[in-house]
């Protein structure tokens, strides 16, 4: 148990780091950058872009290669939580198979939006409705199967904790 806790620890430390140094690096286009990275739309995709100076796109274009490796490290973060909540609270199979496959799909979603985005900031001439509603789904999808493990996560440790707190009042 103690290797399984250390491990979720320090990914999910590692997971906090690498995520201030996107956010820095964005600074202040993230809002903008969500906006572009979710949208379905080749003329809203178009018009960000266009809002943005040359500073802007720069930033933008600068968050991309530590987020090559950021699905890595969320990946194992939540990867490792759901194996140490499993730990905690025994997960149902299907769970606990859920919970560590949804972290790698999401990645693998990150790393297909990377490197579109990258290609497109460089070929705008690429940027098709088609093209942009792909990219769009792709994002959002990897957005929800992350999101979904974190709630699915939460709840689990809230519950593991509440039980606690009832074991320890009753003593």
């Amino acid at each position: 148990m103690r290797k399984v806790t250390a491990t979720a620890v320090g990914f999910n430390a590692v997971y906090v780091v690498s995520q201030a140094i996107i956010a820095r690096r964005l600074g202040p286009v993230a809002h903008d950058a969500l906006r572009l990275q979710t949208t379905t739309s080749a003329a809203k995709f178009r018009s960000i872009l266009e809002g943005w100076d040359d500073v802007e796109l720069a930033r933008y274009r600068s968050h991309l290669p530590p987020d090559m490796v950021h699905p890595l490290i969320y990946g194992a973060s939540l990867c490792a939580s759901a194996l140490q909540l499993d730990e905690l609270s025994p997960l149902p199979s299907w769970l606990r198979r859920g919970l560590v496959i949804a972290p790698w799909l999401s990645a693998l979603g990150d790393y297909g939006e990377n490197v579109a985005h990258w290609y497109l900031l460089d070929h705008r001439e690429s940027i098709t409705p088609a093209a942009i509603r792909v990219t769009g789904t792709v994002t959002n999808t990897k957005w929800a199967l992350a999101g979904a493990c974190l709630a699915t996560l939460l709840a689990g440790y809230t519950r593991v904790g509440w039980r606690a707190v009832r074991a320890s009042r009753a003593r």
